[in-house]
């Protein structure tokens, strides 16, 4: 039988999950790594590369690779006008239209690149199970997650994008949904819950209410453009800046930046200070390195923090409730890690948050959990969703008539009662609308369609009802019906930003013709993923603060030197063609570093035993 997994489309990173025996678990690619880059790079050959080398050749061949697509999902240029300059990728799109972004001559649109995501992560789900033994190890179908606060063009070019990499899309939860499944596999508590989920591009946050399995979304709010990205464009100004770097016309240097800048993030999650540094910057001889400490970054992204309180309290609210009530404060998302975040959440709901699983991987998790139930049919959790913004259309004189409010439970459907304003009227216009705003042009258009053939009558005679169907992915339908002639017209709504049939099938041709050229610079990329896995760990041995005093008395100097020596060598060697070169490089800075690991990991221990008894030890072993 087809396998069925749970994926988490995230903006930095994504992940696949299933469920075995009754256990979730995230898949791993061949070198153990859970974490797939969302990042998609094409070379001047059309190879198109996923993940860890397409974040590579971020430095290299910026301009011909894109990051946080998830930005884009769903959205106009008029969306994204204020930060396009900031990556290195060209982006383009008429009004009302679908966001195009130019790789080299080609152009891809939003949905497309994370198909290719979603079918890298296929390909790592069904690689896995074959390793297993299993005989039939084919991957058809998903559940996906969005975010809480993604509109209905958003989920809909999730779902195309789920086509596009050949899964069928069982459903579409939401991220904080499905983070809550994961924790509630194992705690059938009762009480409030509110998820609070920073990911790379997006924020949301849910109450939930948890009683005896089942799990009922009281209210959502979020910000589907701010996450982790924004905390890294801070942080690349300041450096930019510094250094003069246009990012228009220094795409890759910018992008040296970036990385730059996200290690000292990650850092000073660890540590209270640490170094920004760059190397090769164009028209500098030495590298770039800026101190920073752990204070400065939080005084720097206080305004993002700040602002993800603020639609936590509208959520408490919508709820009917105050922060006091909440029983457990859930974290998700890779910038949850940021101690102040974690401060500010603790102090808002007045109780330390819930951070037992990787935040991460609980998103992944909860979506397999929930694939899980639909294919087995077990029911001891029922999941109760919400619409995050109300549906509606456009009346007499721009008006929207709201038809389905915020925070329904979905499933959910709603009708009104309309009628003609001119005599003889034969047809209708529907102006399907998404949004809180009184006026039709503050709101967001998800499509039009006309009622044709209504017999001609005086205005006010005819009876059409309109009547909006939301299915359990948040996806909308809509009818309008006659009631006096039977005359009737169902659509399902494709918004603006949606792709059509055609254009589906067309970019599903596109992605066989150019197979052969993926599986051809697959092998490469394993060697090269594999050699920036000791890359990353021994660059964060060696930017330890306490680095210099280990070396000092537990290294000899011929030691440290191979060790810089080795480490320099390999990355020097990560753009090489022949993966062989890799392989010796990567087996050489694997043993210049054998004896460094063991004084790390001889160092950790008696950090940890430092000031304890050998029975305080004895009882915490047991």
């Amino acid at each position: 039988m087809s396998k069925v997994v749970g994926i988490d489309l995230g903006t930095t990173n994504s992940l696949v999950a299933f469920v075995a025996g009754g256990q979730p678990a995230v898949i791993a690619d061949e070198s153990g790594d859970a974490l797939l880059p969302s990042i998609v790079s094409v070379d001047e050959a059309n190879t198109v590369y996923v993940g860890r080398e397409a974040q590579r050749r971020l430095l290299t061949d910026a301009a011909r690779t894109v990051y946080s697509v998830k930005r884009f999902m769903g959205r106009g240029i008029e969306d994204v006008k204020d930060e396009e300059r900031w990556f290195p990728f060209k982006v383009s799109g008429e009004a009302g239209g679908v966001v195009h972004l130019h790789l080299g001559e080609r152009e891809f649109t939003p949905p497309e690149i994370s198909g290719f995501i979603l079918r890298e992560l296929k390909r790592r789900a069904e690689a896995f199970f074959a390793r297993e033994g299993d005989f039939d190890p084919e991957v058809a179908a998903a559940v996906i997650t969005v975010p809480a606060y993604f509109n209905d063009a958003q989920r809909t070019a999730t779902r195309d994008a789920g086509r596009l990499a050949g899964l069928e899309v069982l459903r579409i939860i939401n991220e904080p949904t499905a983070a809550c499944l994961a924790y509630g596999l194992d705690k059938r508590r009762e009480g409030i819950v509110a998820v609070y989920d920073l990911g790379g591009g997006t924020f949301d946050i849910s109450i939930l209410k948890v009683q005896e399995g089942v799990f009922q979304v009281l209210a959502t709010n979020g910000d589907t453009h701010l996450g982790g990205d924004d905390i890294d464009r801070l942080l690349v100004q300041i450096v930019a800046g510094d250094l003069g770097l246009d990012p228009a016309t220094q795409a890759d240097a910018v992008q040296a930046v970036r990385k730059a800048v996200i290690q000292a993030k990650w850092d000073l999650s660890e540590f209270d200070e640490t170094h920004i540094e760059v190397a090769g910057v164009p028209g500098r001889a030495e590298s770039y390195r800026r101190h920073i400490t752990r204070a400065e970054f939080e005084s720097l992204v206080a305004p993002i923090v700040a602002r993800t309180l603020e639609p936590c309290r509208r959520a408490l609210e919508d709820a009917g409730l105050s922060a006091s009530q909440v029983d457990e404060a859930v974290l998700v998302g890779g910038s949850t890690r940021i101690p102040m975040v974690r401060r500010e959440v603790e102090r808002l709901f007045g109780r330390r948050p819930h951070t037992d699983l990787n935040p991460d991987e609980v998103v992944a998790i909860g979506a397999a959990v929930q694939a899980d139930i639909l294919v087995s049919g077990r029911r001891e959790m029922l999941l109760l969703d919400v619409t995050p913004l109300s549906l509606g259309i456009e009346t007499m004189g721009g008006i929207v008539s709201k038809i389905i409010l915020r925070n329904s439970t979905i499933p959910a459907s709603g009708s009104e009662m309309f009628t003609t304003f001119v005599d003889s009227q034969t047809a209708v216009d529907i102006h399907i609308l998404q949004g809180e705003r009184e006026m039709a042009s503050d709101n967001r258009s998800l499509g039009r369609f006309k009622l044709r053939g209504i017999p001609p009558m005086p205005a006010g005679l005819p009876r059409i009802q309109v009547r909006f169907q939301i299915d359990a992915n948040g996806i909308l339908s809509v009818s309008a019906h006659e009631l006096r002639t039977g005359i009737a017209q169902t659509i399902e709504v494709k918004p603006s930003y949606g792709l059509t049939d055609e254009e589906v099938e067309r970019m599903l041709i596109e992605s066989f013709e150019h197979a052969q050229e993926d599986v051809d610079a697959r092998m490469l990329i394993e060697v090269r993923n594999e050699a920036e896995t000791i890359i990353g760990a021994t660059e964060k041995t060696l930017r330890r603060p306490d680095f210099v005093e280990i070396a000092a008395s537990q290294l000899t100097p011929s030691e440290t030197a191979l060790i810089h020596a080795a480490l320099a060598d390999l990355k020097q060697s990560m753009g090489a063609p022949d993966r062989n070169v890799i392989q010796v490089k990567t087996a050489a800075l694997n043993q210049a570093t054998q004896h460094l690991a063991e004084v790390m990991m001889n160092w950790s221990v008696q950090a940890a035993l430092a000031g304890r008894t050998a029975d305080e030890v004895a009882a915490k072993g047991r």
